[in-house]
């Protein structure tokens, strides 16, 4: 176990992982406190963009905690890179975040090469970035969690043997409704904040037409935020309007599913859409 973390996040460990795909990962593991592996039995959490979110996130895990409205116990599992490949965390999540044959939106491009024209991505970044895209393994990355990554934690931790939950953001959280949409009966929850669905044509569409009117038991809960839907960025507008619209094909279905609006932006909109799926899924 890597030491340089040790003491930044309280009840956090880290240790680094490679998959069976050949790719290696960093794990933050966050437990409620006084958490005794041995009599506990809580479910995991896992949290995606590791390398982002688990500032945010692993902190609130107190929540479990709150005498006005406590969460049901779970030990978080956030996911990311390590190494090197941590520095490339946002081209690296399109290969793991993205489900395979998922169509790259003009308005996508456009925006990295508004990137490179305002110098905040090089020629050479914005290529790799959309290499990563248009070779997208989400089907592989969902392996590890639940193959490769989930049996480690399981034993080391002595979680429970259901109950998991899932949560991701923006790519992650089209992440998360790809595993809801394969039907994956690992996870009891999933929470898809502002879920990336960019291109009208997404694997999310087709998925959930080839279900049929059945829904997954699993729970969903989908949020999105209202600066997104009402501000001027071509790809956050696709991106709430698409999730509205997913969510508008779910409501003549049954189906255990969710919603909430925030009030903020894309950027901002994480921790408020983490606490909103923990409060909806996992409050007790």
């Amino acid at each position: 176990m890597s030491t340089m973390w040790q003491g930044c996040l309280a009840h956090t460990d880290y240790f680094e992982m490679r998959s069976s795909g050949g790719h290696d990962y960093g794990i933050w593991v966050t437990t409620p406190p006084n958490y005794d592996p041995a009599t506990a039995q809580a479910p995991v959490v896992y949290v995606l963009d590791g390398n982002w979110t688990v500032g945010m996130t692993a902190p609130l895990i107190v929540t479990q905690l709150d005498p006005m409205q406590s969460i049901q116990p779970y030990v978080q599992v956030s996911v990311g890179y390590a190494g090197e490949e941590a520095e490339h965390w946002e081209r690296l999540r399109n290969r793991d975040l993205v489900p395979p044959g998922e169509p790259i939106a003009k308005e996508f491009i456009d925006a990295v090469e508004m990137g490179i024209e305002t110098g905040t991505m090089t020629r050479e970044q914005a290529d790799a970035y959309l290499a990563e895209l248009r070779d997208s393994r989400g089907d592989m990355f969902l392996n590890f969690i639940t193959d490769d990554l989930h049996p480690r934690i399981e034993r080391d931790y002595g979680t429970a043997p259901s109950g998991h939950g899932l949560f991701g953001y923006s790519y992650g959280g089209l992440f998360s409704l790809y595993a809801w949409l394969t039907n994956s009966t690992f996870f009891d929850s999933i929470g898809a904040g502002s879920p990336g669905i960019i291109n009208e044509d997404s694997q999310a569409f087709a998925l959930l037409q080839a279900m049929g009117d059945t829904l997954p038991a699993t729970k969903l809960h989908v949020t999105f935020n209202d600066r997104e839907l009402l501000g001027d960025i071509a790809v956050y507008q696709n991106l709430a309007k698409n999730a509205a619209t997913f969510l508008h094909h779910l409501t003549a279905r049954n189906g255990s599913v969710t919603s909430a609006l925030m009030h903020e932006t894309h950027v901002t909109g994480l921790q408020a859409s983490f606490l909103s799926y923990l409060r909806t899924c996992r409050g007790q």
